[in-house]
């Protein structure tokens, strides 16, 4: 399709060999057919072996190609050998040219299948070698096309086969490769309309296959209806054995699913090539045909004539499911279906009735180019769509279409190949959408050539499109003629790679995706061919390969632009002329890890290259001659050093010595192959190699030069040495696991591994991980990628956390489960052991560890680990079958499998600290599961004792204790180990060991006190305050240091460590403090009782308290705290009194059981309007501090209105009236008025006073004020008097009060005095 004609010739050629099947390839050699004069015995030796030849893996090993190329296709899997003695019996009996073959690949279940002859042959490609069953069935005797009862159909091109997959039900959420136990195969021949149907080709008693055939007589269809209502089962024709049917019909494509809830019973749907549509119900007692005719006007032709609407040969043409609503539960299933100018979404009942509906129809060919392909354009002649496809979401739909147009200036045809994708309106319900025109163009349409030649209708058809590989977006375009095109939109243009085999490949029969075992990620495009095999075409080959699509016209009518014939022919197989070539260690290079950007590519710089091509020669060299002069200086030349962590040139090296492959495995064996001397041979040479890469880069003083400037390369070469030794005790675990299996085999699984076991199935996932995600290792064996891929060992713990369910099934029985838990428990304890062993031993080589995370720490191996021992212990905590010696070895595995965790999160979270990164979160997810594994291990302790105790008649409470301290000895070492302090503690609890207790508390000493801290704390919560205090006896400084968050406490501890300051300080602070504090520890600890809160009582027996310290403590402000000791105690008597004379009622009680703030208290008093009340408001002020007088001065105004409120002024000043009071008279009268005991409480020479002074704040008059610096000048006790209601009359008296009772008491003053102020 995308080949010039001289290339295009090369495939027609090919299409006709015919080859004959020999025992010998010297015999090949003698008596190959000549293909175009051109004898097959001079094909060069590079090219793809035939079927019978010697391995393709071998013969790849042996290629001259060039090593570093990379953009080529790669070996998957040869076919089976009895296909193969198929094949070469078929070119041996048939004439060239007859002996055609068809094949496909059904991607949910990676089976491939290939008809030849009359025996379709099935297998699935990507299990290993070993275990890469085929199954054969016998195509049975069947009506043909003319009639003719028994005669079988030869041509096997004419077949389409569909794959039901009975387990799909089963498969884990997880994308694991398992082997498909139970499969159906319904196939159909395109020609003849026969239906062959298998319904379990895995079953040991397989049945034989039902037939029939798709006839019925010509008779009016169902129609859908244009509202989209279903169409009932009783409208349907029922389908007739001996009509007849145009002989121009046939079928066009054809698409099964399992029916929910049946076993064995699928439904399947062909479209025919007259425009009707067939439903198969398919069932071990028969298969029941039913027609679902589409109205001829919904396939309507693109005639050019608008009047005219005829049916469309070969439409409709696509069947496929609608990825996006498939649910093996679900009771519907949803369609597509391509027809001439439109797409159709129909949706089936998997019920017995099996109704069809019509949900949407969108035109893809009209006028309106925004909804497709605009139609009735200049130069075009007819539009073609041909195959149609939805990604792996379902919301993408792609479709290939064909134009027929004609040049005008050259009057020359050809045929113009792009792509439409299509995707669902913005805001559109997807899970429901009915109606037209719901779709929308997600991309303009993507031209893959723009100018092709010219092909008949034919051969248009036979063309097939395939979306969903590498790279994300790529697509990929089958064609008759045995072609294969990739074609990618990169870089605002279209780039297309031919997928080609040189010589005797033969066609390519289909293509799909190798399913990947990450989520939500496009696998490598696989190519089956007819010859050799399956092949792979990794995304770099699509990248580097990819050659712009031809501008000149391809036409058979020439072009006019022939001059780069030649240069575009070879700029078109570029990518296929590449001759195949056996992975090498070099495939680790090219694995998706190395992908960057949009590119997927991870390019090196040449100094790169050139510097590591440098360190292998000088390593080379140092090998045969032990010598290093110069080298230091050498690398520092070429820049060697200037790389950090994985693209160092030193950690590459390393790398590639750890995991070269093997060039004399092979994987001809099952799981023996582990046992054998070979796998540990190839280990033991490299550790040697590397050990010797270490010794070099010591002597040659590149280790000193790499920890002083790489300290993460260095780590990363070490620890590769880590991962060896690692590896070469994972081997030796295995071998001894399959030799004690070998006695007993599992009754869970089949074959290998029911002998190999949990360790053993790891295995094989970890390696087949990597050949998915390395397409350059698909010809190896997994188990033979596992081994040689020691680098990535933490693809392990991927494993194990992604796919446990796999590894240990929930159907398996409990034993079964418990054993499998265990070898993979012990497999992760040898890797972890071997590899500290390791790190221990060459301490020395190792850098500098602050801030660099171990490979055993990083998040994915703590994943693994935590999800094997998390199913460790959901098994122990739902299990009760098993005797009690097995649990004590399960628990034995966890016990250990638990230290290896809690070791690998604390030197995570120290690397984390070290680089001052964010760390609470990890640090949390460590206590997390540190508790929950020690918690759930200790419970399992205690239960063992109990049922130990159970066989002694008589019970000792000293050998009940023995036998507990035993059992959880190793718990307690883990506990101290990581901290685990609710474990220690209830050990020392159980046991009843105080000696124990101290003697931890001493040894585990944390950042927070340690475990001293929580035992605190355990106390403290369960009040045992004489055992708390006791404690600190001897935890002095730790106990002080817990008892700061516990005043109540706190200041019985300083009396007993002889702080009495400290001790005043703390009962002086908790009688004051505002919180409802409990003191039933205090109470419990004196009498026994128990308050609910402080009283006022407590508080001021904390007072009193807190004055005998001071007073005992004498140091040098001990006068001023013990003033201001009594200042509180009297600010408490008076909220006492306060509370003596407000009426009883919830707030007087309330009040009682809490401490008063002193403006609370002076609210109080003002409120009252009691004289006595009013007088000690002032006291409040005194008592307390300069800063509340300067903060509140407010409220101290409003006392003296207050104060001035209490005495009847206007009578006092009417009685000095009329009465003529004398000077000593009003003094008298003056003295029982609360002005003048205010003043002279606040002014006068007797006035009491905690700190600083009222007239600083208010002065008694305005001209007396002697301190400018006041917030209000204008603000005075004078002032405050102007504005009373009295003041008019009984001023002179009132400012007499003042004045009066400021200095009435010092007898200095004259007699004048009095007298004087009265008249001023």
């Amino acid at each position: 399709m995308f080949s010039p004609a001289t290339k295009k010739s090369g495939f027609s050629a090919r299409k006709n060999v015919a080859l004959t099947n020999y025992d010998s390839p010297v015999a090949v050699a003698e008596n190959r057919r000549p293909l175009h004069d051109s004898p097959i015995s001079n094909r060069p030796a590079t090219g793809t072996p035939s079927p019978w030849a010697s391995r393709l893996s071998v013969l790849a090993r042996i290629s001259t190609v060039n090593k570093s190329e990379k953009g080529e296709p790669k070996y998957v899997a040869e076919f089976p050998q009895v296909l193969r003695d198929a094949q070469a019996m078929l070119l041996q009996n048939h004439a060239p040219g007859d002996a055609s073959l068809s094949g496909g690949i059904d991607k949910e279940t990676s089976l491939a299948w290939i008809i030849c002859g009359h025996r379709l042959f099935i297998w699935n490609y990507l299990s290993p070698a070993t275990s890469r069953a085929c199954v054969v069935l016998d195509l049975p005797s069947i009506t043909s096309e003319n009639g003719d009862i028994g005669k079988k159909i030869s041509h096997s091109n004419n077949w389409l086969v569909c794959v039901v997959n009975w387990d799909s039900s089963k498969r884990s959420s997880g994308k694991v490769v398992q082997q498909i136990n139970s499969a159906g195969i319904v196939l159909c021949n395109k020609k003849t309309r026969a239906l062959i149907y298998w319904p379990d080709i895995y079953s040991e008693t397989r049945n034989k296959p039902l037939t029939s055939v798709v006839s019925v007589e010509e008779s009016e269809g169902s129609y859908f209806p244009s509202d989209g209502k279903s169409i009932s089962s009783k409208q349907r024709q029922q389908g007739k054995l001996g009509s007849s049917l145009a002989r121009s019909s046939s079928i066009n494509s054809l698409i099964a699913a399992a029916v929910p809830a049946k076993r064995h019973d699928c439904i399947a749907i062909a479209s025919g090539s007259s425009g009707e549509l067939w439903q198969f119900f398919c069932s071990p007692s028969g298969i029941q045909c039913n027609q679902i005719c589409v109205g001829m006007l919904n396939i309507s032709s693109q005639s050019s004539d608008s009047s005219t609407s005829v049916a469309s040969k070969g439409y409709p043409r696509s069947l496929i499911w609608h990825s996006y609503f498939h649910s093996s539960d679900e009771s519907k299933r949803q369609f597509l279906l391509l027809t001439d100018h439109e797409i159709q979404c129909l949706e089936i009942k998997l019920s017995p009735d099996f109704d069809v509906s019509k949900l949407w129809s969108h035109q893809i060919i009209g006028t309106d180019g925004d909804l497709g392909i605009q139609k009735d354009l200049a130069g075009q002649k007819r539009i073609w769509p041909l195959e149609l496809q939805v990604d792996i979401d379902g919301k993408v739909i792609t479709i290939l279409i064909a134009i027929f147009c004609k040049d005008r200036a050259t009057s020359s045809s050809y045929t113009e190949y792009s792509l439409l994708t299509m995707q669902y309106k913005s805001g559109l319900d997807i899970t429901k959408p009915i109606g037209e025109s719901i779709l929308e163009k997600k991309a303009p349409n993507q031209v893959i050539i723009p100018k092709a030649r010219v092909e008949d209708e034919e051969f248009l058809f036979s063309m097939r499109l395939k979306v969903g590989g590498k790279p994300a977006g790529s697509a990929i375009i089958l064609s008759g003629d045995g072609t294969a095109t990739v074609s990618h939109y990169w870089r605002n243009s279209t780039r297309l790679y031919q997928f080609e085999l040189p010589n005797d490949a033969g066609k390519v029969l289909d293509a799909s995706v190798l399913s990947s075992l990450e989520d939500n990620e496009d696998g490598a495009w696989a190519v089956l061919t007819e010859k050799a095999g399956v092949w792979a075409i990794p995304e770099s080959a699509v990248l580097l390969g990819g050659v712009e699509p031809p501008e000149r016209s391809l036409s058979r009518k020439g072009s006019s632009n022939d001059r780069s014939v030649l240069e575009e022919g070879r700029n078109l197989s570029l990518a296929g002329n590449i001759a195949p070539r056996r992975a090498s260690s070099e495939a680790w290079d090219v694995g998706d890890k190395q992908r960057v950007g949009l590119t997927g590519i991870a390019r090196r710089s040449p100094q790169d290259e050139e510097s590591e091509a440098l360190l292998s020669q000088l390593f080379h060299d140092f090998l045969l001659s032990g010598q290093v002069d110069g080298v230091l200086d050498k690398l520092k030349n070429s820049r060697a050093f200037e790389r950090e962590g994985e693209i160092n040139v030193f950690t590459r090296t390393s790398k590639s010595i750890v995991d070269t492959l093997a060039k004399h495995w092979t994987t001809t064996r099952g799981p023996e192959i582990i046992s054998l001397s070979v796998v540990s041979t190839q280990l033991v040479e490299k550790q040697q190699k590397h050990q010797q890469y270490l010794q070099f880069l010591a002597l040659s003083k590149c280790h000193e030069e790499l920890c002083s400037r790489q300290r993460q390369s260095t780590q990363i070469i070490m620890e590769h040495g880590e991962k060896l030794a690692g590896m070469i005790q994972v081997r030796e675990l295995q071998h001894i696991i399959s030799q004690s299996n070998a006695t007993g085999i599992d009754a869970y699984s089949g074959s290998y591994a029911q002998i190999s076991g949990a360790l053993w199935d790891l295995i094989q996932l970890v390696g087949e991980r990597a050949r998915r995600n390395t397409v350059l290792l698909m010809d190896r064996d997994n188990a033979e990628v596992f081994y040689s891929k020691v680098s990535d060992i933490e693809e392990l713990f991927y494993c194990l956390e992604r796919q446990l369910e796999y590894l240990i099934s929930g159907e398996m029985q409990i034993a079964i489960q418990f054993r499998r838990a265990c070898e993979l428990s012990n497999a992760c304890v040898t890797l972890f052991s071997a590899a500290m062993q390791y790190r221990s031993e060459h301490h020395l080589w190792y850098p500098p560890a602050e801030g660099l995370t171990p490979w055993y720490s990083k998040t994915v191996v703590l994943g693994g680990l935590w999800s094997v021992a998390s199913f460790m212990l959901q098994l122990l905590n739902e299990t009760n079958h098993l005797d009690d010696s097995a649990k004590l070895d399960f628990c034995s595995h966890l016990e250990v499998l638990s230290e290896v965790l809690l070791e690998a999160y604390s030197n995570a979270i120290t690397a984390k600290v070290d680089r001052k990164e964010e760390h609470r979160s990890l640090l949390v997810e460590y206590w997390k599961r540190r508790d929950e594994l020690l918690d759930s291990l200790y419970q399992q302790v205690k239960k063992f004792m109990e049922a130990k105790l159970q066989d002694y008649v008589e019970k000792n409470e000293v050998q009940n204790k023995d036998i507990l301290r035993k059992l959880s000895a190793r718990v307690l070492s883990i506990a101290k180990r990581h901290e685990g302090y609710r474990t220690m503690w209830s050990i020392c609890r159980d046991l009843n060991d105080s000696e124990l207790l101290r003697s931890l508390m001493h040894e585990s000493v944390g950042p927070k006190g340690g475990f001293s801290y929580f035992v605190f704390e355990q106390l403290y919560e369960s009040k045992h305050f004489s055992k708390l205090m006791r404690l600190g006896e001897e935890f002095q400084e730790d106990l002080a240091t817990f008892l700061k968050h516990h005043p109540q406490l706190l200041w019985l501890h300083e009396l007993f460590l002889r702080q009495f300051s400290s001790a005043s300080e703390t009962l002086h602070a908790l009688s004051l403090s505002k919180e409802d504090s409990s003191i039933s520890d205090i109470d419990e600890i004196d009498a026994g009782g128990s308050k609910g809160r402080l009283t006022l009582a407590d508080r001021k027996r904390f007072l009193n308290l807190a004055k005998i310290s001071a007073m005992a403590g004498k140091n040098v402000d001990y006068d001023t705290k013990v003033k201001r000791i009594q200042a509180d105690l009297k600010i408490l008597k008076l909220q006492e009194e306060i509370l003596k004379l407000i009426p009883d009622g919830e707030e007087k009680q309330s009040m009682e059981q809490k401490l008063l703030p002193p403006v609370d208290l002076v609210e109080l008093c003002i409120k009252s309007q009691n004289r006595e009340l009013s007088l000690r408001a002032f006291d409040l002020f005194a008592w307390t501090s300069s800063s509340f007088l300067r903060n509140n001065t407010s409220l101290l105004e409003e006392c003296w209105r207050n104060a001035a409120n209490q005495d009847d002024w206007e009578k006092l000043f009417q009685m000095s009236i009329t009465e003529g009071w004398s000077d000593e008279e009003t003094l008298r009268v003056l003295r029982e008025t609360v002005l003048f005991q205010t003043s002279s409480k606040c002014y006068g020479p007797e006035s009491e006073i905690f700190e600083g002074r009222f007239d600083e704040v208010l002065p008694p008059r305005q001209e007396n004020a002697e301190f400018p610096n006041m917030k209000d000048m204008n603000s005075s006790v004078e002032t405050i008097l102007r504005q009373h209601k009295d003041f008019p009359d009984a001023g002179k008296l009132m400012l007499t009060a003042i004045m009066l009772g400021s200095v009435s008491v010092v007898t200095s003053t004259t007699d004048d005095e009095g007298p004087s102020l009265m008249d001023s």
